[in-house]
């Protein structure tokens, strides 16, 4: 169990590292720039779940994370060395899988710890969105989670997922993919038929 869950929280780590890196070559910043937004992106919410959870700091507990994290961010570099238009749909599709293996492992960082399942619901989208939340206001853009399509939302319905499995005594390998499935297609298909949850009018009635 403890192999598989460190399996998926690298590949959170490496691919939030990408994305980070993705939007530091978008915004031309140099080599110390990309490794900052690299590291904000693929540690942030970790960093904050673990705080809030009163737990060792994940990354300074295992420094795997951080070589995970250097790593991807420099893969990533001489890709686009090579590639050199900017992908901006990759960087949405490594955002997207980056936020639901977060939110996974925050759910199931939150079980470990006998948290109440609101809880870990709660952990997961904390570790799923912080870290792309850092990136943006960094980068001084619109934070994704505040941008219209699901997203925040993605890990709450993924967790919802987690906990009716998880309720029905399935495994916990069970639950983790099945949180993962919800929160990747439902992030997806929020980013190709764009769906929202309007709570106002897109006009304010004049007076």
């Amino acid at each position: 169990m403890e192999d598989w869950f460190h399996i998926i929280n690298l590949a959170g780590v490496a691919v939030c590292a990408i994305s980070g890196t993705l939007m530091a070559y978008q915004k031309r910043m140099d080599g110390f720039g990309v490794v900052v937004l690299a590291s904000v992106t693929a540690i942030g919410g970790g960093t904050l779940r673990d705080m809030v959870l009163d737990l060792p700091v994940f990354w300074v507990q295992n420094t795997d994370y951080l070589y995970i994290t250097l790593l991807a961010a420099f893969v990533t570099i001489i890709w686009l060395r090579f590639s050199p238009r900017f992908p901006y749909h990759y960087l949405l599709i490594a955002d997207a899988f980056g936020l639901a293996l977060f939110n996974v492992v925050g759910l199931e960082k939150a079980l470990m710890v006998d948290a109440p399942m609101a809880v870990a619901i709660a952990m997961g989208t904390i570790t799923g969105v912080f870290g792309g939340l850092l990136r943006d206001v960094i980068c001084r853009e619109i934070p994704l989670v505040l941008n219209g399509e699901l997203y925040a939302i993605t890990c709450i319905v993924g967790g919802f997922g987690y906990a009716l499995a998880y309720n029905l005594g399935l495994s916990s390998q069970t639950c983790m993919m099945i949180a993962l499935i919800i929160t990747i297609l439902t992030r997806l298909g929020a980013m190709r038929w764009h769906w929202q949850l309007p709570v106002f009018h897109s006009e304010h009635p004049k007076n």
